[in-house]
């Protein structure tokens, strides 16, 4: 029988644990495993604003990472998937080709996004990718003292870059502009902790400000004020990756795939979507958030998902939720945030140092959960059927 071949484009968090989670439960001789990345080694996201000021993060080369699992890395960039006829087009170091898949999945995630401020991608700093960190660094490197640098954003990772740049960097005058008020998602534990950190490294901040253009030394906001900024950081969202909106799979408005709880995609039984490039749904009926909290969960889904449908196996049926939000304040503080099933914030909330050890922890799980993709627990590979039968469906679990 013709080995099934399973494709899977890009190889983030989702990206690398759906192929190595599919790659334990279903056996070598009958599946082919590819996963397409543009980079050699494992990119850990969530510590790019530790990069950006200087440290040094432990390699993940992939070649140690998938060693005797049965997934090939190819090394390529994504150009187009064309999801009628089953085919990807990539470009490697020796030029174009064209791969060809039985199942695909989409997890080339998402990169920053400029809000079409002018001048935003000309001269703003971005830190969604490796490339863009290491821009950042050596920018930041460069920096006189008394040099001014403002983040913009008010987010998750608005409030990490700002507090690592303020703490490694105390030289600077460190900023951050806020559309709303500082952290005024959180409790009123965790915003009064962001602002005693904020305080005591010296941040100024703008609240209700939004930044309505960037150039090479200050920042415009909606009223007219500038503001110095040797280096500005973008941190304003995510932007997901435009190529899933050039075919024909269905997408929402800003071009995530459409999926159902599985992962699949509604258009296209063929294609599953994880991560910042699905839309998914959570608890209370809202679509998950761009985030590892999410894509981890989503990534679980997909490969146990595709495993059943092949082997005539039992669907998965637990729905993604959160738990609480993870906020790196620098490397001595942090706030671990309790929420809600559906990301809505209580009152309950751990700060400094030991939220700083919870924080680091969650992340070397993370990288861990990416080499360790069933938890550790020992899986039988199972033989894919020679017509994938309809599996048995599942009792939903919360």
């Amino acid at each position: 029988m013709q080995q099934h071949r399973i494709i899977v484009l890009g190889a983030g968090y989702t990206g690398a644990i759906t192929a190595g989670r599919l790659a334990k439960q279903l056996h070598s001789e009958d599946v082919a495993i590819t996963l397409v990345n543009a980079e050699p080694d494992f990119v850990e996201r969530v510590r790019l604003h530790q990069l950006a000021v200087g440290q040094e993060l432990t390699p993940r080369p992939f070649s140690e990472m998938f060693a005797g699992t049965g997934v090939e890395l190819k090394l390529a960039k994504v150009t187009a998937v064309d999801a009628d006829r089953k085919t990807v087009s990539v470009t490697t170091g020796t030029g174009a080709e064209e791969l060809e898949y039985d199942t695909l999945v989409y997890a080339l995630g998402s990169g920053w996004n400029t809000q079409g401020v002018p001048g935003t991608a000309e001269h703003a700093h971005e830190i969604s990718s490796r490339p863009g960190a290491l821009r950042l660094r050596e920018r930041l490197a460069a920096l006189e003292a008394g040099q001014s640098v403002v983040v913009v954003g008010g987010g998750l990772t608005g409030l990490e870059a700002a507090t690592e740049i303020a703490e490694a960097r105390p030289d600077l005058d460190v900023a951050l502009a806020a559309r709303g008020g500082l952290g005024d998602w959180l409790s009123e534990k965790g915003r009064a902790h962001v602002r005693k950190v904020f305080a005591g490294l010296g941040i100024t901040t703008y609240e209700h400000t939004a930044v309505t253009a960037v150039e090479a030394d200050r920042v415009t906001t909606a009223d007219g004020t500038t503001v110095p900024a040797a280096v500005t950081v973008w941190t304003t969202g995510f932007a997901v990756h435009p190529i899933a909106r050039a075919t024909t799979l269905e997408v929402a408005e800003n071009g995530q795939i459409v999926v159902d709880a599985t992962m699949r995609s509604v258009s296209h039984p063929d294609v599953y979507a994880v991560g910042d490039a699905a839309l998914a749904m959570g608890p209370g009926d809202k679509p998950l958030r761009m985030s590892c909290a999410s894509g981890t969960p989503m990534a679980w889904l997909a490969a146990d998902g595709i495993a059943a449908r092949l082997t005539g196996g039992k669907l998965p049926k637990t729905q993604p939720r959160y738990h609480n939000q993870c906020i790196s304040l620098g490397r001595r503080d942090g706030l671990i945030q309790y929420v809600t099933a559906d990301d809505r914030s209580v009152s309950a909330a751990l700060t400094g140092r030991l939220a700083a050890r919870y924080k680091e922890l969650i992340c070397k799980g993370a990288a861990w959960g990416v080499a360790n993709p069933k938890l550790g627990v020992p899986t039988r590979r199972r033989r894919i059927l020679r017509t994938p039968a309809t599996p048995a469906p599942a009792t939903a679990t919360a």
